[in-house]
């Protein structure tokens, strides 16, 4: 069958369009991905601005038509951080719903974090079923930290710090000062306080725009290529020398760097702090980039809503 699931973040609308076989193996049909900044002003003023509404509008719109030229069965739609935390989500979901034949479904952190962790770790199963796995996902509202046991969740922590939150929280001016990095650094610091180190056997998977753009940047790609990016490690080394890099920049150099998406390139930085942050808690030196996701999670779950029907 023939499914697409889209995850409407505090920055990005992405879409899976897969075929799902009953025994579970998937196969992409079409990935899509847009710079939608949902979130916009939601930390700052707790409302999705009235012009965001008509934007996010025009993407869902155009990714329904994708969908249903590719003869999509089922589809699911699923917000984050933003809708969880703005006032008018409801008139949002209404909008949406009136305009185009979409019902959103607002995912709660801990439901946000374990979809993500199945679509992350789900390319890992055939080969080691029994790993020992933890995904982190840093979005533009909130960062989930996921650990498990093969396909199986242990934990699952989602705060509510992100790399547009913490840019419109802290870091607004390209380059930052040196005390607005300070306290980026604290209010991260605060936010991770309660996670612990994970086992040094542990394959730590990151997913998201900050992770895939880190690789590209690594890598010197001209272009995104997921082939390369997929399973690229990068060190805690590698990210250091990237973001000392970075953090003496203007917006405008920033932008740039051919592998900085211009629309990522104002909160980039503050990703890679939150990235940074995370690896030094849980006392690891390592992350391998996934492209995979929430999206890969919700589509593998209502896979087998369907299947098990």
């Amino acid at each position: 069958m023939r499914l697409a699931s889209i995850d409407i973040g505090t920055n990005t609308i992405l879409m899976l369009v897969a075929d799902v076989e009953r025994n579970g193996t998937l196969s992409v049909v079409r990935d899509e991905h847009f710079i939608a900044r949902l979130g916009k002003g939601v930390d700052e003023h707790g409302f999705i601005q009235k012009e965001t509404f008509q934007r996010v509008r025009r993407i869902l719109s155009q990714l329904k038509s994708i969908a249903d030229s590719n003869g999509v069965q089922h589809l699911a739609a699923c917000g984050t951080s933003a809708l969880r935390d703005a006032a008018n989500r409801q008139e949002f979901i209404d909008f949406i719903r009136e305009h185009l034949p979409i019902d959103i479904k607002i995912l709660s952190g801990q439901e946000e974090a374990e979809s993500t962790y199945l679509g992350a770790v789900s390319e890992y199963l055939e080969d080691s079923p029994s790993g020992e796995y933890a995904v982190l996902d840093i979005g533009g509202g909130s960062t989930e930290l996921v650990t498990g046991t093969g396909s199986n969740v242990s934990s699952a922590v989602s705060i509510d710090i992100g790399s547009v939150r913490l840019t419109e929280r802290i870091l607004k001016n390209s380059p930052p000062e040196n005390t607005a990095l300070e306290d980026a650094v604290k209010l991260v610091q605060n936010h991770l306080h309660h996670i612990s180190p994970l086992p040094s056997a542990t394959t730590l998977i990151g997913v998201a725009g900050t992770l895939t753009t880190l690789a590209a940047l690594n890598l010197q790609l001209k272009t995104f290529d997921k082939t390369l990016i997929n399973r690229y490690v990068l060190t805690k080394e590698t990210i250091e020398r990237i973001f000392q890099e970075l953090r003496h920049l203007t917006l405008d150099q920033i932008r740039r760097y051919p592998q900085i998406h211009p629309s990522r390139a104002d909160i980039l930085l503050a990703g890679i702090l939150i990235l940074l942050e995370t690896l030094h808690k849980v006392n690891l030196s390592q992350i391998t980039v996934s492209d995979r996701g929430l999206r890969y999670g919700i589509l593998l779950q209502m896979a087998r809503t369907l299947i098990n029907a």
